[in-house]
Protein backbone atom coordinates (compact mmCIF):
# COMPACT_ATOMS: atom_id res chain seq x y z
CA UNK A 1 0.00 0.00 0.00
CA UNK A 2 1.35 3.51 -0.93
CA UNK A 3 1.76 5.82 2.16
CA UNK A 4 -0.16 8.64 2.86
CA UNK A 5 0.74 11.96 4.19
CA UNK A 6 0.28 13.19 7.57
CA UNK A 7 1.38 16.79 8.56
CA UNK A 8 2.00 17.03 12.10
CA UNK A 9 1.13 20.87 13.12
CA UNK A 10 3.28 21.56 16.67
CA UNK A 11 4.61 24.61 18.28
CA UNK A 12 2.30 27.64 18.18
CA UNK A 13 1.75 31.02 19.62
CA UNK A 14 0.28 30.19 23.32
CA UNK A 15 2.09 29.33 26.58
CA UNK A 16 2.17 25.44 25.90
CA UNK A 17 4.12 25.84 23.18
CA UNK A 18 6.99 23.55 24.36
CA UNK A 19 4.60 21.02 25.80
CA UNK A 20 3.31 20.66 22.03
CA UNK A 21 6.76 20.44 20.56
CA UNK A 22 7.37 17.54 23.18
CA UNK A 23 4.27 16.18 22.17
CA UNK A 24 5.85 15.79 18.42
CA UNK A 25 8.92 13.82 19.65
CA UNK A 26 6.61 11.59 21.26
CA UNK A 27 4.94 10.95 17.97
CA UNK A 28 7.82 11.29 15.46
CA UNK A 29 9.04 8.42 17.80
CA UNK A 30 6.37 6.15 17.31
CA UNK A 31 4.25 6.75 13.88
CA UNK A 32 4.56 3.92 11.17
CA UNK A 33 6.93 5.40 8.72
CA UNK A 34 5.90 2.41 6.22
CA UNK A 35 2.78 3.64 6.30
CA UNK A 36 3.37 6.96 6.42
CA UNK A 37 5.04 10.17 5.03
CA UNK A 38 5.10 12.21 7.32
CA UNK A 39 5.60 15.99 7.03
CA UNK A 40 6.75 18.22 10.69
CA UNK A 41 5.45 21.57 10.77
CA UNK A 42 6.15 24.15 13.17
CA UNK A 43 4.87 27.39 14.19
CA UNK A 44 6.71 29.49 15.96
CA UNK A 45 5.43 31.68 18.57
CA UNK A 46 5.49 34.27 16.14
CA UNK A 47 2.65 32.43 14.28
CA UNK A 48 5.11 31.39 11.42
CA UNK A 49 4.82 28.06 9.82
CA UNK A 50 8.24 26.39 9.30
CA UNK A 51 9.12 23.35 7.94
CA UNK A 52 10.99 21.36 11.13
CA UNK A 53 13.28 18.20 11.63
CA UNK A 54 11.05 14.86 11.94
CA UNK A 55 13.87 13.60 14.28
CA UNK A 56 12.20 12.87 17.52
CA UNK A 57 15.34 13.46 19.68
CA UNK A 58 15.01 17.11 18.21
CA UNK A 59 11.85 17.45 20.38
CA UNK A 60 13.24 15.28 23.33
CA UNK A 61 13.55 17.06 26.66
CA UNK A 62 17.12 17.65 27.43
CA UNK A 63 18.64 18.59 31.36
CA UNK A 64 15.49 19.38 32.07
CA UNK A 65 14.94 22.42 28.81
CA UNK A 66 11.80 21.73 26.41
CA UNK A 67 12.50 22.22 23.21
CA UNK A 68 10.88 24.79 20.96
CA UNK A 69 10.31 25.63 17.39
CA UNK A 70 13.62 27.44 15.97
CA UNK A 71 13.58 29.61 12.69
CA UNK A 72 14.02 28.01 9.59
CA UNK A 73 15.01 28.66 6.65
CA UNK A 74 11.76 27.00 4.86
CA UNK A 75 8.59 28.98 5.31
CA UNK A 76 5.53 26.43 4.61
CA UNK A 77 2.00 27.82 3.30
CA UNK A 78 -1.18 26.33 3.32
CA UNK A 79 -2.82 25.29 -0.31
CA UNK A 80 -4.70 28.55 -1.30
CA UNK A 81 -8.13 26.54 -2.56
CA UNK A 82 -9.45 23.43 -1.44
CA UNK A 83 -7.83 20.13 -2.64
CA UNK A 84 -4.60 21.72 -3.13
CA UNK A 85 -1.18 20.50 -1.51
CA UNK A 86 1.20 22.56 0.68
CA UNK A 87 4.22 24.76 -0.26
CA UNK A 88 7.24 25.39 0.51
CA UNK A 89 9.17 28.75 0.27
CA UNK A 90 12.97 28.82 0.69
CA UNK A 91 14.85 31.67 2.07
CA UNK A 92 15.37 33.17 -1.65
CA UNK A 93 11.83 33.01 -2.26
CA UNK A 94 11.43 30.12 -4.53
CA UNK A 95 8.23 28.38 -4.06
CA UNK A 96 7.42 24.99 -4.61
CA UNK A 97 5.40 21.78 -3.77
CA UNK A 98 5.71 20.27 -0.22
CA UNK A 99 2.98 17.87 -0.18
CA UNK A 100 -0.32 16.86 -0.87
CA UNK A 101 -1.61 16.31 2.58
CA UNK A 102 -4.11 13.21 3.54
CA UNK A 103 -4.40 14.42 7.17
CA UNK A 104 -3.42 17.01 9.73
CA UNK A 105 -3.03 15.94 13.26
CA UNK A 106 -3.13 19.38 15.47
CA UNK A 107 -0.78 18.73 18.26
CA UNK A 108 -1.27 21.82 19.54
CA UNK A 109 -2.21 22.71 22.79
CA UNK A 110 -3.84 26.13 24.05
CA UNK A 111 -5.55 29.59 21.80
CA UNK A 112 -4.46 29.52 18.31
CA UNK A 113 -4.29 25.72 17.71
CA UNK A 114 -6.58 23.65 20.44
CA UNK A 115 -9.57 26.51 20.39
CA UNK A 116 -11.08 26.11 17.19
CA UNK A 117 -8.57 28.45 15.36
CA UNK A 118 -6.47 26.18 12.95
CA UNK A 119 -9.36 23.73 12.64
CA UNK A 120 -11.52 26.35 10.98
CA UNK A 121 -8.54 26.91 8.27
CA UNK A 122 -8.64 23.13 7.47
CA UNK A 123 -12.25 23.29 7.32
CA UNK A 124 -11.70 25.78 4.54
CA UNK A 125 -9.81 24.16 2.77
CA UNK A 126 -11.66 20.86 2.88
CA UNK A 127 -8.66 19.05 4.97
CA UNK A 128 -9.19 16.21 7.20
CA UNK A 129 -8.03 16.35 10.47
CA UNK A 130 -7.41 14.28 13.97
CA UNK A 131 -9.71 15.98 17.27
CA UNK A 132 -12.46 18.03 17.62
CA UNK A 133 -13.89 20.36 15.39
CA UNK A 134 -14.49 23.77 15.36
CA UNK A 135 -17.35 24.21 18.19
CA UNK A 136 -16.00 21.58 20.50
CA UNK A 137 -12.89 22.58 20.58
CA UNK A 138 -13.67 26.47 21.20
CA UNK A 139 -16.09 25.24 23.36
CA UNK A 140 -13.34 22.74 25.05
CA UNK A 141 -11.11 25.71 25.11
CA UNK A 142 -13.18 27.86 27.07
CA UNK A 143 -13.88 26.58 30.88
CA UNK A 144 -16.97 29.30 31.30
CA UNK A 145 -18.47 27.99 27.90
CA UNK A 146 -17.56 24.26 29.07
CA UNK A 147 -19.08 24.33 31.75
CA UNK A 148 -22.29 25.82 30.46
CA UNK A 149 -22.86 22.70 28.10
CA UNK A 150 -21.86 20.41 30.72
CA UNK A 151 -24.75 22.20 33.17
CA UNK A 152 -27.51 21.85 30.21
CA UNK A 153 -26.38 18.01 29.97
CA UNK A 154 -27.38 17.70 33.63
CA UNK A 155 -23.47 17.29 34.35
CA UNK A 156 -22.52 17.51 38.19
CA UNK A 157 -19.84 20.76 37.94
CA UNK A 158 -18.26 23.12 40.91
CA UNK A 159 -19.99 26.80 41.29
CA UNK A 160 -17.85 29.68 39.90
CA UNK A 161 -17.16 33.19 39.06
CA UNK A 162 -16.31 34.58 35.78
CA UNK A 163 -14.34 37.95 35.60
CA UNK A 164 -14.57 38.86 32.04
CA UNK A 165 -11.73 40.98 30.90
CA UNK A 166 -11.89 44.61 32.20
CA UNK A 167 -14.01 43.26 35.49
CA UNK A 168 -13.66 45.00 38.83
CA UNK A 169 -12.55 42.83 41.31
CA UNK A 170 -14.20 45.14 43.78
CA UNK A 171 -17.39 44.37 42.47
CA UNK A 172 -17.20 40.77 42.17
CA UNK A 173 -15.74 39.87 45.88
CA UNK A 174 -19.18 39.43 47.54
CA UNK A 175 -20.18 36.76 44.89
CA UNK A 176 -16.62 34.99 44.96
CA UNK A 177 -16.32 35.10 48.67
CA UNK A 178 -19.98 33.46 48.92
CA UNK A 179 -17.80 30.34 47.40
CA UNK A 180 -16.19 29.79 50.35
CA UNK A 181 -12.53 28.77 50.96
CA UNK A 182 -10.05 27.77 49.60
CA UNK A 183 -11.19 28.59 45.96
CA UNK A 184 -8.93 28.30 42.56
CA UNK A 185 -8.49 30.56 40.43
CA UNK A 186 -7.53 29.73 36.41
CA UNK A 187 -7.69 31.24 33.19
CA UNK A 188 -10.60 30.33 31.42
CA UNK A 189 -8.96 29.71 28.16
CA UNK A 190 -5.51 27.99 28.87
CA UNK A 191 -3.96 24.43 29.72
CA UNK A 192 -1.30 22.36 31.55
CA UNK A 193 -2.15 24.23 35.07
CA UNK A 194 -0.61 27.28 33.36
CA UNK A 195 -1.41 30.55 35.56
CA UNK A 196 -3.25 28.62 38.18
CA UNK A 197 -3.64 29.03 41.80
CA UNK A 198 -5.14 27.95 45.15
CA UNK A 199 -6.24 30.84 47.14
CA UNK A 200 -6.36 29.86 51.09
CA UNK A 201 -6.92 33.25 51.98
CA UNK A 202 -8.87 36.10 50.54
CA UNK A 203 -5.84 38.82 50.77
CA UNK A 204 -4.28 36.42 48.23
CA UNK A 205 -7.11 36.98 45.91
CA UNK A 206 -6.11 39.55 44.07
CA UNK A 207 -2.44 38.33 43.41
CA UNK A 208 -4.01 35.26 42.33
CA UNK A 209 -6.20 37.03 39.73
CA UNK A 210 -3.24 38.89 37.63
CA UNK A 211 -1.37 35.68 37.56
CA UNK A 212 -4.24 34.09 35.69
CA UNK A 213 -4.94 37.08 33.85
CA UNK A 214 -1.32 37.25 32.78
CA UNK A 215 -2.56 33.94 30.35
CA UNK A 216 -6.32 35.01 29.47
CA UNK A 217 -7.73 38.11 30.30
CA UNK A 218 -10.82 36.37 31.28
CA UNK A 219 -10.38 34.52 34.33
CA UNK A 220 -12.66 31.51 36.29
CA UNK A 221 -13.10 31.79 40.33
CA UNK A 222 -14.00 28.34 41.34
CA UNK A 223 -15.53 26.59 44.67
CA UNK A 224 -12.20 23.89 45.37
CA UNK A 225 -13.86 20.50 45.73
CA UNK A 226 -12.54 18.27 47.96
CA UNK A 227 -11.54 14.70 46.30
CA UNK A 228 -8.89 12.18 44.32
CA UNK A 229 -8.55 13.34 40.51
CA UNK A 230 -9.21 10.96 38.02
CA UNK A 231 -8.94 11.10 34.56
CA UNK A 232 -10.95 9.01 31.78
CA UNK A 233 -9.44 8.64 27.96
CA UNK A 234 -12.19 9.19 25.53
CA UNK A 235 -11.40 7.96 22.56
CA UNK A 236 -14.14 8.97 18.78
CA UNK A 237 -13.14 5.66 17.20
CA UNK A 238 -14.33 4.02 13.65
CA UNK A 239 -16.93 1.86 15.88
CA UNK A 240 -17.86 4.41 18.11
CA UNK A 241 -17.43 6.15 21.31
CA UNK A 242 -15.36 4.23 23.26
CA UNK A 243 -13.72 4.68 27.02
CA UNK A 244 -10.74 3.79 29.12
CA UNK A 245 -10.54 2.95 32.85
CA UNK A 246 -10.34 5.93 34.74
CA UNK A 247 -6.52 6.30 35.69
CA UNK A 248 -5.81 8.81 39.24
CA UNK A 249 -3.05 11.06 39.51
CA UNK A 250 -1.40 10.53 43.53
CA UNK A 251 0.83 13.40 44.71
CA UNK A 252 3.59 12.54 46.86
CA UNK A 253 5.17 15.53 46.74
CA UNK A 254 4.00 18.74 48.81
CA UNK A 255 2.20 20.35 46.22
CA UNK A 256 -1.27 21.88 46.57
CA UNK A 257 -2.37 20.78 43.04
CA UNK A 258 -0.99 18.84 40.05
CA UNK A 259 0.54 21.59 38.57
CA UNK A 260 3.06 22.40 35.23
CA UNK A 261 5.71 20.95 37.33
CA UNK A 262 4.64 18.20 38.71
CA UNK A 263 3.17 17.47 35.00
CA UNK A 264 6.20 17.99 32.64
CA UNK A 265 9.69 18.31 34.76
CA UNK A 266 9.47 16.82 38.25
CA UNK A 267 7.88 13.45 37.27
CA UNK A 268 8.89 11.52 41.08
CA UNK A 269 6.05 14.28 42.50
CA UNK A 270 3.30 12.24 41.29
CA UNK A 271 2.68 8.84 40.69
CA UNK A 272 0.21 7.88 37.83
CA UNK A 273 -2.40 5.16 38.82
CA UNK A 274 -3.96 3.16 35.57
CA UNK A 275 -6.31 1.90 35.76
CA UNK A 276 -7.62 3.74 39.47
CA UNK A 277 -8.53 1.75 42.65
CA UNK A 278 -12.22 2.43 42.66
CA UNK A 279 -15.11 0.36 43.27
CA UNK A 280 -16.20 -1.25 39.89
CA UNK A 281 -19.39 0.55 40.14
CA UNK A 282 -18.11 4.18 40.72
CA UNK A 283 -15.35 3.65 37.52
CA UNK A 284 -18.28 2.94 35.93
CA UNK A 285 -20.22 5.71 36.48
CA UNK A 286 -17.16 8.25 35.70
CA UNK A 287 -16.79 6.27 32.19
CA UNK A 288 -20.61 7.27 31.51
CA UNK A 289 -19.96 10.42 32.69
CA UNK A 290 -17.08 11.02 30.64
CA UNK A 291 -18.62 10.03 27.59
CA UNK A 292 -21.37 12.62 28.14
CA UNK A 293 -19.07 15.09 28.73
CA UNK A 294 -17.64 14.14 25.43
CA UNK A 295 -20.98 14.20 23.93
CA UNK A 296 -21.69 17.52 25.66
CA UNK A 297 -19.64 19.57 23.30
CA UNK A 298 -20.15 17.67 20.12
CA UNK A 299 -15.62 16.18 20.61
CA UNK A 300 -14.16 13.97 17.94
CA UNK A 301 -11.58 11.84 18.00
CA UNK A 302 -9.39 12.19 21.25
CA UNK A 303 -10.63 13.42 24.55
CA UNK A 304 -9.46 13.34 28.41
CA UNK A 305 -12.35 14.09 30.89
CA UNK A 306 -10.94 14.93 34.78
CA UNK A 307 -13.05 14.46 37.54
CA UNK A 308 -13.16 14.64 41.10
CA UNK A 309 -14.11 11.93 43.37
CA UNK A 310 -15.03 12.72 46.96
CA UNK A 311 -15.07 10.12 50.18
CA UNK A 312 -18.31 10.14 49.83
CA UNK A 313 -18.37 8.58 45.98
CA UNK A 314 -19.58 12.10 44.81
CA UNK A 315 -17.99 12.99 41.11
CA UNK A 316 -17.81 16.40 40.26
CA UNK A 317 -17.09 17.17 36.61
CA UNK A 318 -13.75 19.14 36.12
CA UNK A 319 -12.94 19.97 32.63
CA UNK A 320 -12.90 18.10 29.04
CA UNK A 321 -9.25 18.38 26.99
CA UNK A 322 -10.00 18.29 22.94
CA UNK A 323 -6.11 17.21 23.00
CA UNK A 324 -4.75 16.32 25.70
CA UNK A 325 -1.19 15.61 27.05
CA UNK A 326 0.21 13.01 24.50
CA UNK A 327 3.75 12.31 25.09
CA UNK A 328 3.90 8.82 25.77
CA UNK A 329 3.82 9.21 29.49
CA UNK A 330 0.73 11.51 29.61
CA UNK A 331 -1.78 9.99 31.46
CA UNK A 332 -4.64 9.98 27.95
CA UNK A 333 -1.96 7.12 26.57
CA UNK A 334 -0.93 5.08 29.65
CA UNK A 335 -4.75 4.74 30.22
CA UNK A 336 -4.92 3.15 26.85
CA UNK A 337 -2.10 1.32 27.32
CA UNK A 338 -3.22 -0.49 29.97
CA UNK A 339 -6.27 -1.33 28.47
CA UNK A 340 -3.86 -3.17 25.99
CA UNK A 341 -3.83 -0.35 23.30
CA UNK A 342 0.00 0.36 22.62
CA UNK A 343 0.63 4.19 21.97
CA UNK A 344 1.76 3.46 18.01
CA UNK A 345 -1.40 1.40 17.94
CA UNK A 346 -3.47 4.79 19.07
CA UNK A 347 -2.00 6.74 16.90
CA UNK A 348 -3.02 5.01 14.18
CA UNK A 349 -6.54 4.86 15.57
CA UNK A 350 -6.72 8.29 15.57
CA UNK A 351 -5.19 8.68 12.00
CA UNK A 352 -7.69 6.32 10.30
CA UNK A 353 -10.71 7.57 12.10
CA UNK A 354 -10.13 11.36 11.09
CA UNK A 355 -9.48 10.00 7.33
CA UNK A 356 -12.66 7.59 7.67
CA UNK A 357 -14.94 11.14 8.66
CA UNK A 358 -16.17 13.75 5.87
CA UNK A 359 -15.15 16.67 5.58
CA UNK A 360 -17.34 20.21 5.77
CA UNK A 361 -19.45 20.71 8.54
CA UNK A 362 -18.79 18.73 11.25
Amino acid sequence: MSRRTVALLFGGRSSEHAVSCATAGGVLAAIDRDRWNVVAVGIGQDGSWTLQSDEPDHWAMHDGVMAQVQPSATRVHLPVAAGQGMWRQERDGHISDLAHVDVVFPLLHGPWGEDGTVQGALELLDVRYVGAGVLASAVGMDKQYMKMAFRAAGLPVADDVVLTPGADLAQCRDRIEALGLPVFVKPARAGSSMGISRVDAWEDLEAAVAAAAAHDPKVLVERAIAGREIETAVLGARDGVRTSAPGEIVALGDQAFYDFESKYVDAAAVRLDCPADLPQADAERIRVLAARAFEAVSAEGIARVDVFYADDSTVTVNEINTMPGFTPSSMYPRMWQAAGVTYAELIEELLASALARHTGLR
